[in-house]
């Protein structure tokens, strides 16, 4: 900054404080005259000059931070800049424009990425989420959460705003899973949120967690364990002196105790913070403080009083659509005139609150799921990177292996030393087991992308048909599908038990495409404890895979495939997989002529995995398959017979 462009600043400064009528005091005036003449690259000590976040009020008015960004600019103050457009945005969110509010964070998230400060961009990318997530665009929102969440994570210099910003996008990711009904996941981001804002003594950040943990208990329903949590937020912004956090805490005790059926009580809360929200001057909470007043009056039959405060709660988030109020005002209007036996009044408010309700919720499904497969393609590239990772070991473990090779043959040769050379073998031996369980990990971590994709895609049109019960159904049977993958995925070895339920898992999943044509049967022999026999993990998915696809995917109907496991002996069980279609000659014709040809390397690399499982056995496995035919010769379908030692 030149000396005359600085001394201009000096000189406008003070009427930038005092001229909105808001006096801040001669300290911090100092301290902002001081970091803006050195250029200070500290964002974060500017912006506690400008914003108290403890309890969310600006020191600076918008006009003064119109006329700091201006000067800021003129100066080529980049941090200054940033600083001015996010406190915008705080301040028309604040007024609940949002529009003009997700602008202003936008412009500072550009700016943010030209400091090259990952802080900075983290916590604008938190910034312009809770902005979205504040009118329900809940894409938006979790899109800039997960962003803030990553680029925290891979920052090497994880200092304490950087810990601090990964708590902020943890809690607001949890705030989304309540926004989608889904409270036990939330509930579980909420606790690691919690926990980092104990270990920074981040009071807000504790006062939020307590107060968004007790929200998911009151909806699952636990009301004294929410009540508790609420009474502990409120304890901690009384301490901060936080408006913003006791018309929250005030607002959530006044609704648990209406659910838990104290009316009384309910009542009083909300008449005790009532006055504190219109004063506030923040047009979101004091939508909600309306709803829970009408509805805590209506509880307490003083039905004029309610109908007055829900209207204007009605009125208010119409106008601003808070949605979550609409729902809430209407339904209580709905409830109101029921009493009053006006029914044609309280069906169309019923009819209201459907109808803004069926919108969001269709939305956030869709949303839900989408982000599901986002998920899932992040996990793909991570997997991606792991294996790339995994086959750099292995050559490398290759080029040692045969680099030994050479040497310790030539000292074999020149020495001819038995005992160097059988040292050599055992440790040849050793370097050959860890390069097939590198190979085994790299096969799970690329276990088949597409049968994911396309099996999220299959969920997500069950949402679409509005088949929600379906759609709960499989997708409650995927997440659980891919947690076994994830629990076995570093294991050598699992019971039969869990892996006929992990197969079960996965036949369910994939006969969804084949529109449950698919019969799959179970046959175990009773006599056998398929808990103490021990298998490979994900030892029998790629046969089944082989049957579906192969022998049953080119089939009209009656498709057909029975697994059944039985004792041979006392140290061998064996497992057939059986199914009824086309046969693997006809199935090797299929893929001829199929133009695009691709190796499955999936049988291959089961058998060297049940060849190391065997070896420490007696007995050695054994992978046999049989062409099943008509009376009249013609196919009947596979049976693939897999015969493996046990203790």
């Amino acid at each position: 900054m030149s000396k005359k462009g600085f001394l201009f600043f000096l000189l406008l400064l003070p009427f930038l404080i005092f001229s909105q009528g808001k006096e801040i005091d001669s300290a911090r005036i100092q301290s902002i005259r001081e970091l803006v003449k050195e250029k200070s690259k500290d964002y974060f000590q500017l912006d506690s000059l400008l914003y108290s976040s403890s309890n969310n009020n600006e020191f600076f008015t918008k006009n003064q931070n119109l006329q700091l960004f201006e000067l800021s600019l003129k100066n080529n103050y980049l941090i200054g800049q940033i600083s001015a457009k996010n406190n915008l945005g705080r301040i028309l969110r604040k007024e609940s424009k949002y529009n003009e509010s997700v602008k202003y964070h936008k412009e500072a998230l550009d700016l943010a990425k030209k400091s090259g400060q990952i802080e900075i961009e983290a916590f604008t990318l938190n910034l312009l989420g809770a902005c979205h997530r504040r009118y329900d665009d809940v894409r938006n929102a979790l899109d800039c959460h997960q962003a803030a969440l990553t680029i925290s994570k891979r920052n090497k210099n994880q200092t304490e705003r950087n810990t601090k910003n990964i708590s902020i996008s943890i809690n607001s990711i949890g705030n989304i899973y309540l926004s989608l009904q889904q409270y036990n996941l939330a509930l579980n981001e909420f606790e690691k949120s919690l926990e980092i804002s104990k270990n920074l003594d981040n009071k807000i950040g504790v006062a939020i967690n307590y107060e968004n943990i007790g929200f998911a208990q009151e909806n699952l329903l636990l009301f004294d364990d929410a009540i508790k949590n609420y009474k502990e937020s409120l304890k901690v912004n009384e301490e901060l002196k936080s408006t913003r956090g006791k018309v929250i805490c005030y607002n959530n005790l006044s609704s648990v105790y209406r659910k838990k059926g104290n009316s009384k009580m309910a009542l009083k809360f909300i008449e005790e913070i009532y006055p504190v929200a219109k004063k506030y001057n923040n047009n979101y909470y004091l939508a909600r403080t309306l709803g829970n007043y009408g509805a805590a009056l209506l509880h307490n039959d003083q039905l004029t009083e309610a109908e007055v405060k829900l209207k204007e709660g009605l009125e208010l988030s119409r106008k601003f659509r808070f949605r979550k109020s609409q729902i809430s005002c209407a339904e209580s209007l709905a409830k109101l005139y029921e009493k009053q036996e006006n029914y044609s009044m309280a069906f169309d408010y019923f009819k209201k609150a459907v109808e803004v309700e069926k919108s969001t919720f269709g939305q956030k499904n869709i949303s839900y799921v989408n982000n599901l497969i986002s998920k899932h393609d992040l996990q793909t590239k991570i997997n991606e990177i792991a294996y790339l990772e995994t086959q750099s070991e292995i050559e490398s473990l290759q080029f040692y292996r045969n680099r030994n090779i050479l040497i310790i043959t030539l000292i074999t040769i020149a020495l001819l030393s038995i005992a160097l050379y059988s040292i050599y073998r055992q440790r040849l031996l050793n370097n050959d087991r860890k390069i097939l369980l590198l190979e085994q990990q790299a096969l799970q971590t690329q276990m088949n992308p597409h049968f994911i994709f396309n099996a999220l895609n299959s969920i997500k049109l069950y949402i679409i048909n509005n088949e929600q019960k379906q759609a709960v159904y499989y997708l409650n049977k995927f997440s659980k599908l891919i947690r076994n993958i994830l629990d076995v995925s570093k294991i050598k070895e699992v019971s039969l038990k869990e892996e006929l339920a992990t197969m079960d898992l996965y036949m369910s999943i994939e006969n969804i495409r084949f529109s449950n044509e698919i019969n799959y049967q179970v046959d175990i022999n009773p006599d056998m404890n398929t808990d103490t026999i021990k298998v490979p993990p994900l030892i029998l998915q790629p046969f089944l895979e082989n049957a579906l696809w192969h022998g049953l995917s080119s089939k009209k109907s009656d498709k057909q495939i029975k697994l059944t496991a039985n004792k041979v002996s006392d140290t061998v069980v064996e497992v057939n997989i059986i199914d009824n279609g086309i046969g693997r000659n006809a199935a090797a014709k299929i893929k001829e002529g199929k133009s695009l040809k691709r190796k499955s390397v999936g049988i291959d690399l089961t058998k060297e995995r049940l060849k190391t499982f065997s070896e420490d056995y007696d007995d050695e496995f054994s992978l046999t398959y049989h062409d099943l035919t008509n009376e009249d010769g013609s196919p009947a379908g596979t049976k693939v017979s897999l015969r493996f030692p046990i203790a």
